[in-house]
This record gives structure tokens, sequence and C-alpha cells, in this order.
């Protein structure tokens, strides 16, 4: 059975508020578990199945009629998540690393729907399943605190936190203000040095001239901009190139290649 999942929404800073959950922001692969009639099921949250992929998780030991919510993580050397060994075992069965499901919420019990019950609730209810597991973690997330934790979380280079009300029923298929992600971004300047036909990424380049990666995310406002100011220097069939721009971009971090990870647009630097 799928659920789709509570989404999250943005804010720039964090805050200190007991009436929220604090948790850690797991960098990931969102996944519903749920088990009906003996069988256990896993799927992304676009409803795609992925119960194949992750086998380890089959023998979970949780009622029939159970709905789980959580984030599939790799854990690099240090403890942290790690994305691209995560995508790297998501794509391939031959990959060696250890999956670990950060379980964060339970939508279903004994086949009954526990969504509009408080989020606090539920936590004690998902505690109560004692899902005792090699390759599963029970997220509580705990009071207020989330300076610090996201002091802790920069300090540690990892993605965030996530602040959720602890009365806050779970929202199937919302993005609500009751769960908030505060993302832990990088900024760096990069160069501008050309552009799809079709106007949706950007080229980018250091200032040493290696590559960056592209960039989708600029505000149209600042995408009138650049091309105002371009000055083309070639084209091929599918990309414009241009003389370099120099911006300033965020992003969540530099993959193992040295590109940067859903890198958005910051400001100029002309």
């Amino acid at each position: 059975m799928f659920v789709s999942p509570m989404l999250l929404h943005s804010i720039k800073e964090p805050f200190d508020d007991d009436s929220y959950i604090t948790e850690l922001k797991f960098d990931g692969i969102r996944l519903i578990l749920s088990k009906f009639n003996d069988q256990i099921k896993l799927y992304t949250r676009h409803n795609n199945e992925v119960t194949s992929k992750f086998p380890e998780l089959l023998d979970l030991d949780i009622p029939n009629g159970t709905v789980l919510d959580g984030e599939i993580i790799v854990a690099a050397p240090g403890g942290a998540p790690d994305f691209e060994a995560v995508m790297e075992r998501f794509m391939s069965k031959k990959s060696a690393h250890k999956v670990v499901y950060c379980v964060f919420d339970v939508v279903y019990i004994d086949g009954h729907s526990i969504a509009n019950k408080p989020l606090i609730e539920r936590k004690s209810m998902l505690s109560d399943l004692n899902l005792g597991h090699d390759n599963v973690f029970v997220i509580e997330g705990l009071q207020g605190n989330g300076l610090a934790y996201f002091n802790l979380a920069k300090e540690k280079n990892l993605e965030g936190i996530v602040l959720k009300k602890a009365n806050s029923p779970y929202e199937i298929n919302k993005r609500s203000h009751s769960w908030l992600k505060v993302i832990n971004y990088d900024y760096t300047d990069v160069l501008i040095t050309g552009y799809t036909k079709k106007d949706i990424k950007f080229l980018l380049s250091y200032p040493d001239g290696t590559s960056a990666g592209f960039m989708e995310f600029m505000p149209n406002a600042e995408r009138s901009r650049f091309h105002s100011m371009k000055h083309v220097k070639s084209e091929s069939d599918d990309y414009v190139f241009v003389e370099p721009i120099l911006c300033k971009v965020k992003h969540r971090f530099k993959t193992k290649h040295g590109k940067l990870r859903i890198p958005s647009f910051e400001s100029w630097r002309v």
C-alpha cells in the first residue's frame, strides 16, 4: 500500500521552540515501507515500487497493516550520510553499500490510519513497534533546540535539520508548513559559460576552467538580466556558449568529481 508522503517547506533560519520536534535532515532517498498480507513493499515518494532493490528490509518484523515513512541512507566512514553512495546502491544491485532505513514516522498501524494523531503520539506508537533490525534506525528527534542542532549540522557538514510541530497530523500528499527544513547550504563563485538552447540549464565552471556542472534554478528576472548582458561566442546543436559571467550560487555540497549538487542562483558578481 502506497501513501503519498507529507512534504516539507523550506525556511532560511532555524529557531528554538519547544512546541517543535527537531530531527536531522537525512541526505538519502525518501522511502515508504508497508506490510499487508504478510508482504513488505517499498515505494519512493513518487509511487515507484522499489521492493527488489532493498531485500535486506524485507524481513522487518512489523504487524500487517503497517505503513512507515523514512529515508534510506548509506553512511560514510565518519557516519554522515553519503548521497552519492546511496544513489550507487539504488542504481545497481551489485553495489556493496550497506543501507540504513531511518524511520521517522508511522502512518498506518493494524490497517488503521493514524495520520490525524499528533506527531508526538505517532512517534510513541512508532517506538512501541520495537523495530529491532540491523538495517533500521528509528528517529525519535528532540524537543526544541533547533539553533544548537543546526549549528551541530553545520559543524559536521551535514545537510541540515527538520523542525516539525509536535502536534501536527500527517498530511498525506501535502507540502505543509507544519514541517520545515533548514538546509546547510554552501556558497561558491562560479562562471556561467553557456546555456541550453531550450533555456533550461546553465553551464557552470570554476574560475580555473574546470567544470562545476549545470544549474537549473535561476529566477526569471535574473534570466532576463543574463540574456541582456551575455556575449555569444559560439553555438552547437544543443548549447549556446558565452563569454564567462561571474555569479554566486548556493548548493548542497560538491560531488566526488567536484561538481556542485543542486546549485541555484544567488547573486551576480559583476
